[in-house]
């Protein structure tokens, strides 16, 4: 199979799997410039679909940096809201949102991390209405990646630049199981066993999770009426959607107030162009009251400063050592891919799917103009699940799942 039949095949699995356009929608696609034939070849398989217009919002990485080495130090407490406000309007209005990503991961190596925060804590506020609309589900929306040259030699540095993109398309392809013989069918199995796994989870009734490894001994209460979810989600306009492509992920929402602890990253996060790596943090009462990282300390305590639920947490989320990202054996420097190669837990905003009637801060939701997913699972990580009663079930050993499904007698 050429590159181009590869390519095509995964705008459609995009659009027919991901985002699951419906006829007569409309369809947003936020993508980086590079990403230009994949946008042509997505719009065309939104076309075929019934899609009333499809509507690209393209950014360029040379722009983005050239902002924070050249514009004045007040334009960094800006936001486009008039740019985000429209955007929520077109998906509040039933449109559908694809988003590409793939931009340089070191895009602002070198740049002033107080600007950095500033302009994340700016593009944060503005984007509220659009992230509630796009957390809620209200429309059916999905991530995908494209490999561009700056990321594909920020994964393979030694490789010259051409060899790195072909070997980071040959990694995307494969995790995003583009390269199976029936692409479709392969996606539609794997919905099914993470929702097998979804419902172990559900059966059991957990009151809290247990994570042991190096650097980590963190206990994660779960909220009142948690659900976990993974795999397809239906939005509230009955389209069913996978919102990242790829997903290996089973998660569920924490209590805001329960995370007591110590936690270490096992893989590098990159946020807004930073590169931030060692993470270390201690929780109390559900909150992070000491924070270290060996790289990019300051723009990671800037985003825990951004507001107060951004020291708490939204997400935490099982990933098995077997999944395809992991086995690839790279670090992608991607969360979109990075997640889906270890358990995560994410700061800031909870999911209104992972508790039954949505959010609801007495159960113990969070809120945050973030969300931020970090790696803190491995093959030396263990997670137990903790009931009600005290009582201790394995749920992972060494990263794999050990839980069986709950037997219910009759």
């Amino acid at each position: 199979m050429t590159h181009a039949e590869r390519l095509d095949r995964l705008a459609e699995i995009a659009v027919r799997i991901g985002v699951n356009v419906q006829k007569g929608q409309e369809l947003v696609i936020n993508a980086p410039l590079d990403a230009r034939a994949l946008v042509q070849r997505l719009a065309a398989h939104a076309y075929d679909a019934g899609a009333a217009l499809v509507v690209p919002l393209f950014a360029d990485d040379v722009i983005q940096r050239a902002r924070f080495i050249h514009a004045d130090e007040e334009s960094f407490d800006f936001a486009p809201s008039w740019l985000f406000d429209g955007v929520a309007k077109a998906l509040d209005q039933g449109a559908a949102m694809l988003s590409i990503s793939g931009s340089d991961p070191m895009l602002l190596a070198g740049c002033d991390p107080s600007r950095i925060g500033r302009a994340q804590r700016a593009a944060a506020a503005a984007m509220k209405p659009m992230r509630n609309i796009i957390s809620s589900f209200a429309t059916n929306w999905s991530i995908l990646s494209f490999a561009t040259p700056g990321w594909a030699e920020s994964v393979f540095p030694d490789d010259a630049p051409d060899a790195a993109v072909g070997r980071l398309w040959d990694a995307i392809f494969k995790v995003s199981r583009i390269d199976e013989a029936d692409p479709v069918g392969a996606w539609q199995a794997h919905v099914a066993r993470l929702r097998e796994r979804c419902d172990t989870l559900n059966g059991h009734r957990f009151a809290a999770l247990q994570f042991r490894g190096p650097g980590t001994d963190l206990r994660v209460g779960l909220a009142t009426d948690h659900l976990w979810a993974g795999g397809a989600v239906e939005a509230a306009n009955g389209a069913v959607c996978m919102p990242n492509m790829p997903t290996e992920e089973v998660f569920t929402m924490p209590h805001r107030d329960k995370v007591d602890g110590v936690v270490a990253a096992t893989k590098p996060l990159v946020h807004g162009g930073s590169l931030i790596e060692g993470i270390s943090v201690r929780f109390e009462a559900g909150r992070i009251v000491e924070a270290h990282a060996s790289a990019g300390q300051d723009v990671f305590r800037s985003l825990i400063g951004t507001d107060e639920g951004a020291a708490r947490l939204g997400e935490v989320a099982l990933v098995p050592e077997a999944s395809p990202v992991a086995r690839s054996g790279l670090i992608f420097r991607n969360t979109l891919f990075d997640e889906n190669a270890a358990c995560h837990i994410a700061l800031g905003q909870a999911l209104a799917l992972n508790m039954k009637g949505g959010c609801d801060a007495a159960r113990g939701a969070n809120e945050s103009l973030i969300h931020i997913d970090w790696m803190i699972g491995s093959g030396q990580v263990d997670v137990d699940g903790v009931t009600a009663t005290g009582a201790v079930v394995p749920v992972m050993r060494a990263g794999e799942f050990t839980l069986r499904p709950v037997l219910i007698s009759t």
